[in-house]
């Protein structure tokens, strides 16, 4: 079975080497929709694959960290990144260009690492991530998979070279959350949300 969690956030990017002038020269926002969608061939003690519940909760705060955020790809213009990251609170910087494709890379690889540190103590088996798309418009998306995520022909998603600023750190309900992601830590699913 197959489920599906949708999360939306606002983001500011500029996406060098498309095709599209006012793309790649500049820096434009798009209403983003994130779907995570997960699969088992279980139910939980409540009959149910995973609580949409549990997904508000860290896989919240690492799909909305992008949320009123610019993305920077770390090997744009050095004299762009200084200004954006000085006249912006929020900014991620990403090993990758910030198109709809990658931001559907970095998402898989971030969440399916949180999933497979958490410990699920409701009856939860076996629940995979099947695959993250990410809407960048009303008309256009792109849809992630495990071999996409982790495919090194589409570059390489090291979750150590992913920064977020301090304030979107602060923003996470635990500001330590992608440092013990990184650090390879244990969560916990809670009993109760």
């Amino acid at each position: 079975m197959i489920i599906r969690k949708m999360f939306k956030f606002e983001n500011a990017h500029v996406v060098r080497g498309c095709s599209t002038v006012k793309c790649r020269s500049s820096i434009h926002g798009h209403s983003y929709k994130v779907e995570l969608l997960f699969e088992s061939n279980f139910l939980d003690n409540g009959q149910m694959v995973y609580d949409f519940g549990l997904m508000k909760q860290n896989m919240k705060d690492l799909v909305e960290s992008f949320d009123h955020a610019i993305a920077l790809w770390n090997e744009d213009d050095k004299e762009y990144l200084s200004a954006m990251k000085q006249h912006s609170a929020r900014w991620v910087e990403l090993p990758v260009s910030p198109s709809a494709e990658q931001f559907s890379r970095v998402i898989f690889v971030m969440i399916d690492k949180l999933l497979a540190l958490t410990s699920k103590v409701n009856g939860e088996r076996e629940v995979k991530l099947h695959s993250v798309i990410v809407h960048e418009t009303e008309t256009g998306y792109a849809q992630c998979f495990a071999e996409d995520a982790y495919s090194k022909e589409m570059g390489d998603i090291n979750l150590h070279k992913i920064l977020f600023s301090k304030q979107i750190e602060d923003d996470f309900n635990d500001s330590k959350l992608f440092e013990k992601i990184k650090n390879e830590e244990e969560f916990v699913n809670p009993l109760n949300v």
